[in-house]
């Protein structure tokens, strides 16, 4: 298995780092490959060079029989589409197993003609597809129609009840990169708005990203005493702020399907969420939390206040979505399903034997 260091930062670190917690490993033979670590650029190479040297000395000397890559957008997809290629002159089979919430835009918009080309060529070579929702099993679809394609939700550690617990009243936590994509400058603009009704409103940021940038707009917006910019969280420290809170808010532009979300619903916590990738097949508007098209920032502002107005509302949308997250997400469950695409994977080359 090919991604990213499960001990940084992301989505799909917080993937793997499932994976690993829940001893998917050792059960199904897995050697975990890092290919991408955060920090500088000499590191970011180093780790490149190392990871693909250590997945070219194990293709090459027979010890692998499947390679499942972790692949986002842009850099990851350039690394992950060279280390499956070697797998495939290998004789190796391959899944691509995609996460990034912007890959329609960078295939169609900021991919040259010559890296479409090798997108598709990637995904149409492959010998198994996974994609985190219905919605973007069919975008891929659109691309290599004759794949196999599986969707495979993200798996999510269920908290035990003991953990669960209402939260401090008005505290709304947001998890994601300070950016423009992840709709935090229109959640502040939102924030500021709602404080206006609800003086008792607190809202926590947690991420990376331009956070210089971030404390300078809470400042013009005067929001000083009523956010506060946590920096990254992980861990038991990002528990800690999931317990704390009454109210998770991603108000995203694009998404694959959000982990942070699936904790706070693990974590019964009332969400408000933009409807795209693979949230709406997760989220029934009303009935497992609120859905704000992306960019409304008066639609943001208004599910806010609606949700710290009703403390009842909250706890029964946190109640619902815990459910749905334990049916749907839970991790048992999908591991079980990620061992049944392996096998549905191996089963033509054990068959050639």
């Amino acid at each position: 298995m090919i991604g990213t260091d499960p001990d940084g930062q992301g989505g799909v670190a917080s993937v793997v780092a499932v994976y690993r917690r829940a001893g998917f490993f050792p059960r199904q033979g897995v050697v975990y490959v890092c290919t991408h670590r955060g920090g500088s650029l000499f590191t970011k190479l180093g780790r490149a060079v190392l990871g693909g040297g250590r997945i070219a000395l194990l293709l090459l000397t027979g010890r692998v029989s499947l390679v499942h890559a972790h692949v986002s957008s842009h850099g990851s997809f350039k690394r992950k589409a060279l280390y499956l290629a070697l797998a495939r002159r290998c004789g190796v089979p391959t899944v691509f197993h995609l996460h990034s919430g912007g890959f329609r835009r960078f295939v169609e918009e900021e991919a040259s003609p010559r890296l479409r080309e090798r997108v598709l060529n990637t995904l149409r070579t492959s010998s198994h597809l996974i994609a985190l929702s219905q919605s973007w099993a069919d975008y891929l679809r659109t691309l290599a129609p004759t794949a196999c394609i599986s969707v495979l939700p993200n798996p999510v550690d269920m908290p035990a009840q003991h953990q669960l617990v209402p939260g401090e009243p008005g505290r709304i936590l947001f998890l994601g990169r300070a950016s423009e994509t992840k709709g935090v400058y229109d959640l502040l603009t939102a924030f500021a708005d709602v404080v206006k009704t609800h003086a008792h409103a607190r809202l926590a940021i947690g991420g990376d990203g331009d956070l210089g940038r971030l404390r300078a707009r809470i400042s013009e917006l005067s929001l000083d005493q009523h956010v506060e910019v946590l920096g990254w969280v992980a861990g038991e420290q990002k528990f800690s702020q999931f317990a704390r809170s009454q109210i998770y808010v991603l108000p995203s532009y694009h998404e694959g399907l959000p982990m942070g979300m699936l904790e706070a619903m693990a974590f019964a916590k009332a969400v408000v969420v933009s409807p795209v990738g693979g949230v709406p097949e997760a989220i029934e508007h009303g009935v497992h939390g609120l859905l704000v098209q992306p960019g409304d920032v008066n639609g943001l502002a208004r599910a806010l206040s609606t949700l710290l107005a009703d403390e009842q509302y909250c706890q029964e949308l946190g109640t619902a979505a815990r459910a749905r997250v334990d049916a749907c997400y839970s991790t048992p469950l999908v591991l079980e399903r990620l061992s049944f695409i392996y096998e549905q994977v191996l089963e033509p080359k054990r068959s050639t034997k």
